[in-house]
């Protein structure tokens, strides 16, 4: 387009909506003007963008005239009524939610691993889910060179992905264990406080949740290879920001350790932590507040001809939200696809 994009921000109020909105101005992102979109109950607050304040407006169907391009970040229920709406306005959609995410017409980017998959957007792009993220972004490399046929990942969850709400929570129950009170949970099934849960979402007819599924069904999606195997196991875990992924791989060619540390110091987005002699591997504290997906623990699998261990952490609100949606957006505008096909 040869002006810059009006933008609007959907749900500019939440955790991911401010990190967007943060990220937008931390990356220069070029536009005309930069709308704040919430419920009416937000309607008039402000919100930081760089350093100005912009006043929220309620989200309603008369939002999107005169916007080129909408973020999303407020629920599938709001993206399931808003977004086509958006797009009958004109506007090109990158919707946070799982609501379009394994709609055989909407892509499912990560610019790392697919950003040619934007090229047939009909107005709406997906962003995938965190946990899916920071596993392609890693993947992705190492499957160019030797190819995947196979992925174990077992998953280890902060709290801040079901949002600030869970991230209350694990700070009260703390509080309450430490003054010898009652633990009360209102947010997961279980106390989170000193404790972990193989439970995230709900439990599907296979007796998997939906957010394992949905790492298997984005991942083989995203990297466009329906024969890679994968089988995750995901779990939420006492800790603030940073999502940790043990990952399996089994590979068609075989990869020593050194080689893969190799592909992955070169492939974009990552950065190879990985001394553990000096005690140097990821970790949630390392990641939070990082753009990158940081890759360590880097080993053969000993117990088949062709595997590799590794341990994959990123921040789960900036790479495995805001970050990626950001990123979508930078690209629909380089290649001139800010239009509604």
């Amino acid at each position: 387009m040869s002006k810059n994009p009006v933008v609007a921000v959907v749900g500019a109020t939440g955790a991911v909506g401010r990190e967007i909105l943060d990220t937008l101005a931390r990356r220069d992102f070029p536009h005309t003007e930069i709308r704040a979109l919430a419920s009416s109950r937000s309607a008039g607050t402000t919100v930081d963008f760089g350093n100005r304040s912009l006043t929220v407006q309620e989200l309603t169907e008369n939002s999107f005239a005169g916007v080129d391009l909408a973020l999303f970040s407020a629920g599938g229920a709001t993206s399931e009524k808003f977004a086509p709406l958006a797009v009958k306005a004109g506007c090109v959609v990158v919707d946070n939610s799982s609501a379009w995410r394994m709609d055989p017409t909407v892509p499912l980017v990560v610019p790392e691993v697919n950003p040619h998959d934007l090229e047939w957007h009909k107005g709406i792009v997906a962003n995938p889910n965190c946990s899916t993220i920071q596993l392609v972004v890693a993947l992705k490399p190492l499957h160019d060179v030797a190819r995947i046929q196979r992925v174990v990942v077992s998953t280890y969850q902060a709290v801040s992905g079901t949002g600030q709400k869970a991230i209350t929570e694990l700070e009260t129950q703390v509080r309450q264990l430490f003054n010898g009170q009652d633990v009360e949970n209102t947010v997961y099934p279980h106390r989170i406080a000193f404790n972990c849960l193989p439970q995230i979402d709900v439990f599907l007819d296979n007796e998997y949740t939906k957010e394992e599924m949905k790492m298997v069904q984005e991942t083989t999606k995203i990297m466009g290879d329906e024969s890679i195997r994968v089988t995750a196991t995901t779990v939420r875990v006492p800790v603030f920001y940073g999502h940790s992924e043990s990952v399996n791989i089994e590979t068609e060619k075989k990869l020593t350790s050194k080689e893969a540390r190799a592909i992955l110091s070169q492939a974009p987005g990552i950065r190879v932590y990985d001394n553990p002699s000096e005690k140097m591997y990821p970790m949630p504290i390392v990641a939070a507040g990082e753009d990158e997906t940081f890759v360590g623990r880097i080993r053969e699998d000993e117990s088949i001809a062709n595997g590799l261990n590794m341990f994959v952490v990123a921040d789960n609100i900036r790479k495995g939200a805001a970050l990626n949606t950001v990123q979508i957006a930078e690209l629909l505008l380089l290649k001139d696809l800010l239009r509604v096909a």
